[in-house]
């Protein structure tokens, strides 16, 4: 294993091999920071392979006009090793369903993300949509997915992201927006597979909540054009995995194929293209004009009013803080409901949790003492080796993992010299109810 530090500029980018060099060029202090604390990290660092631990410490520091400059430090397995994204892969198609959203717009001056929207059904295994009852409005609308998909992390309103935007076109602005490896290819939690996931599902959407006057149409579409092509390697996980039999009473029977499940035919999300997005709609105006998204200024709002919301802080959707506690999609920082977020700090992020791995792509800031970074980590913790067994070590090892990492570094960060500090008025959000919808 061999840790990394790169300084990322929106000019160049420098990739420096890092170790224990005294020189200060070379110092990695996400390594230093991890090997000091063997108390809390030290299972990670004795047996890293097996933790398949892939961690990028960003520090933002700001030039005399505010201006951000990146500097990247990574720490932990090669970057080609594959991890399944799980949730992460909702940040972009939110992001590009509000593009498309915005784009329709032009032709459709009434269409918004708070248009009523009604799915339909045209291929096996889909699923229709004529009400909402998390909305005020009582009918589905893109916005009201993207805040479930923000705020708890909700696998059906991804889906209709997914079909919304499409997968041909998800993967194609996914290339446009400078993201060559990333590839979204299948809705989430449903079982989905070829042909099916190539299919997307009729919908239209409505100037009217009783669905009378429809703005826009869009039919059925069906993606023919080749999948992406998966540039990870060590894709066949585990020693063994739990498969669905017959079923046997009315009860499903389950069996052990022994043998590692092959996650090939899935999503795909590298960490590094994971930050990539997260600056894209953070600091749009720091990032090359062609990895932006084509978003309006009240869109980043609202993305970033919903990356940083607790879910108690929501009022349509409402959640109970006894099931969605302030750090339940808080993975760095929270360990998913361990702990509060420090005071002052407010993370806007996207989590995943599957198949044993938990992910974290997050933007941290102190807004009392004027700290920034990214922070973005993953961790594989199934120590059975066995997949789709719900036996995953996360409560005891991935969550505290996540946890202690996010308040080290951030800890690090309250004590890190700045020559400017920075303006983070942007980041100082309202999260009081909206008398109207808030959607773009």
């Amino acid at each position: 294993m061999r840790a990394f530090v790169f300084s990322l500029t929106a000019a160049a980018a420098l990739l420096v091999p890092a170790g224990p060099a005294t020189a200060q060029r070379g110092r990695n202090p996400l390594t230093e920071l991890l090997q000091a604390d063997t108390a809390r990290f030290g299972r990670i660092l004795r047996d890293p392979a097996a933790y398949r631990v892939q961690i990028l410490y960003t520090q933002i520091n700001r030039d005399g006009r505010g201006r951000p400059h990146f500097r990247t430090f990574r720490y932990g397995a090669p970057a080609t090793q594959y991890f399944y994204p799980a949730s992460t892969v909702k940040l972009p198609a939110a992001a590009l369903a509000l593009q498309k959203m915005r784009t329709l717009r032009a032709q459709v001056p009434e269409l918004g993300a708070a248009s009523p929207l009604r799915i339909d059904t045209a291929f096996a295994g889909q699923t229709a949509v004529l009400r909402d009852t998390t909305a005020r409005s009582g009918r589905a609308s893109i916005g009201q997915y993207i805040r479930k998909v923000l705020l708890v992390s909700d696998n059906d309103a991804f889906n209709r992201l997914y079909e919304f935007v499409g997968q041909q076109e998800l993967n194609e602005q996914l290339r446009r927006r400078g993201l060559p490896e990333t590839r979204l290819i299948h809705r989430l939690s449903v079982g989905d597979q070829e042909p099916g996931s190539r299919h997307t599902n009729p919908l239209a959407f409505y100037a009217d909540t009783t669905l009378s006057r429809p703005l826009y149409v869009q039919p059925a579409a069906y993606n023919a054009q080749p999948l992406p092509p998966l540039p990870a390697t060590d894709f066949r996980i585990g020693r063994g995995y739990m498969q669905g039999g017959r079923a046997v009473d009315g009860q499903e029977n389950t069996v052990l194929v022994p043998e590692p499940l092959d996650l090939g035919s899935k999503n795909y999300f590298p960490l590094a293209e994971q930050q990539q997005v997260l600056r894209a709609l953070l600091f749009p105006e720091a990032v090359p004009a062609s990895q932006r998204f084509a978003l309006a200024e009240a869109d980043y709002r609202f993305l970033h009013r919903y990356l940083s919301m607790l879910p108690r802080e929501s009022q349509a959707p409402r959640y109970d803080v006894a099931h969605f506690p302030d750090t339940y999609a808080k993975f760095l920082l929270g360990g998913g409901g361990i702990a509060p977020l420090p005071p002052g700090v407010r993370v806007f992020n996207k989590i995943g949790q599957a198949y044993g791995f938990l992910i974290d792509n997050a933007y941290v800031v102190d807004l009392e003492r004027n700290v920034e970074f990214l922070l973005s980590a993953v961790i594989y913790t199934n120590s059975d080796g066995i997949l789709n067994d719900d036996k995953y070590d996360y409560d005891t090892i991935g969550f505290p993992f996540l946890r202690d990492l996010g308040q080290a570094v951030l800890r690090y960060e309250q004590q890190r010299p700045r020559r400017h500090a920075p303006d983070l008025g942007r980041f100082r959000l309202d999260y009081r109810a909206t008398p109207t919808d808030d959607a773009p």
